[in-house]
């Protein structure tokens, strides 16, 4: 039988007591009119958030802070909220991920599978896929070895396994990965990690401290050649969002980064906005007794270690969350936890973020990239705790047709789109892009 379990050092991250904050019109209103509210025998200052936000963000995230923050009157010492950010697209202006698996290509640190036999990278990849992934790479390095894919010798090999991560397809456009569960795990996400296999996870910072020098260094719409073709190659921190999680910290709040990249690579990258990489929760992947990645990731819930089902991914993010910052254990990590026992905060850009952001019990930042399920909550906000934000670099324009709430903007797990509902089923209608 599955339990929820609380360590004793969550405590400190349970959420602030009810009577902090009343949400009154969907607007937070601090029990006390004083943002900059003083204890008996100390002085307390409350962290004000920069300029730089649509319409009025800034101040409902402002209100957010001084009625959860440690000045609050309301708040007992004792209490510390949680704030989780996804990270590609929401922290950052591209994907981080995406440049490390760049990185690797080009310097040739992806490795020949055991036995040539593609299938041990996932057990998603279809057989057309490792046909196509041993026709391009198989005669260029031995099992185990790295394949060099960043000489002239190895472009096929680089274009046929780029093909495969990036469009989830062939060269020849056969579909690479079949049979997973829409809602848990996204499999060509999940085989950036697993292609790491045979480095530890030292060497993979170091490869994702590489990358991240040359994409920050890189000039902004820069071009990468990988292989044969040419792919992004920068990537920019947004200010806003470091000044809101800096904001966050020194008001008191857990914050915490849950990313569908690699925990190592995540790692590295949140260390410039001042998270720590314990506070960091990405894809992870399971190890030998030498530290070495394997092909196969640790599970969560109700998912053993090694069954490659459960990463963070839409419901998935829930359960990692639930598993890693509130020490929920067993199958009660993929449910609904208590409002005391969820985050106060949260903020992401895409569909693969939507269970984690409807979590959130005060206030929920979506940062607009066109997504259809996230934009048809976000739009509805049916309570009142949804903010939109327009993308901080390069904004997307105002979307020309309704977001299809009413009929397709929802994915099931086998894939098959439908409605999307509300928390009481009801469906939510078509909804117009308003903010970008």
């Amino acid at each position: 039988m599955s339990t929820s379990v609380t360590r004793p050092d969550t405590v400190r991250r349970l959420q602030a007591v009810g009577a902090a904050v009343a949400i009154a019109a969907g607007t937070l209103v601090a029990a006390a009119p004083a943002a900059q509210a003083a204890r008996p025998g100390a002085q307390c200052t409350t962290p004000q958030l920069k300029a730089g936000w649509y319409g009025d963000n800034q101040a409902r995230l402002q209100q957010l802070i001084d009625a959860y923050g440690k000045c609050s009157p309301h708040r007992t010492g004792r209490n510390k909220p949680v704030a989780v950010f996804d990270w590609d697209n929401t922290v950052v202006k591209n994907d981080v991920g995406d440049a490390t698996m760049y990185w690797l290509l080009r310097n040739g640190k992806i490795r020949q599978p055991a036995k040539g036999d593609w299938t041990t990278t996932s057990r998603y990849l279809t057989q057309a896929a490792a046909k196509a992934l041993a026709e391009a790479c198989g005669t260029l390095a031995k099992p185990g070895a790295p394949l060099p894919t960043g000489t002239p010798g190895g472009v096929g090999c680089a274009d046929e396994l780029n093909a495969v991560y990036g469009t989830a397809a062939t060269r020849s456009a056969a579909p690479a990965f079949a049979g997973w569960d829409h809602r848990t795990i996204e499999p060509a996400y999940a085989w950036l990690p697993q292609l790491m296999q045979g480095w530890t996870a030292r060497e993979i910072r170091g490869f994702a401290a590489a990358a991240q020098s040359e994409n920050l260094a890189a000039p902004v719409d820069a071009k990468q050649q990988v292989g044969s073709t040419t792919a992004t190659g920068w990537v920019r921190y947004y200010d806003q969002q470091k000044d809101l999680i800096n904001g966050l910290q020194k008001a008191g709040f857990d914050v915490w980064i849950s990313s569908a990249s690699p925990q190592p690579v995540v790692e590295v990258w949140a260390k410039g906005v001042g998270v720590d990489p314990s506070h960091v929760i990405g894809i992870r992947n399971t190890t030998t007794d030498g530290g070495k990645f394997t092909s196969h990731l640790q599970g969560c819930g109700s998912v053993k270690d090694g069954e490659d089902t459960m990463i963070t991914y839409v419901d998935g993010k829930r359960c990692w969350i639930n598993k890693q910052v509130f020490g929920v254990r067993g199958a009660a990590a993929e449910k609904v936890q208590p409002a005391a026992r969820r985050q106060v905060f949260a903020a992401g850009d895409s569909d693969t973020d939507v269970t984690f952001l409807r979590d959130a019990t005060a206030l929920r930042l979506v940062v607009n990239r066109n997504k259809n399920e996230l934009m048809c909550r976000a739009y509805d906000n049916s309570d009142g705790k949804w903010i939109v934000n327009p993308m901080f670099i390069q904004p997307k324009k105002q979307k020309a047709a309704a977001y299809p709430c009413a009929t397709t903007g929802f994915t099931g797990r086998d894939g098959t789109p439908g409605p999307v509902l509300r928390g009481d089923t009801s469906v939510i209608p078509d909804q117009t892009d308003t903010v970008f």
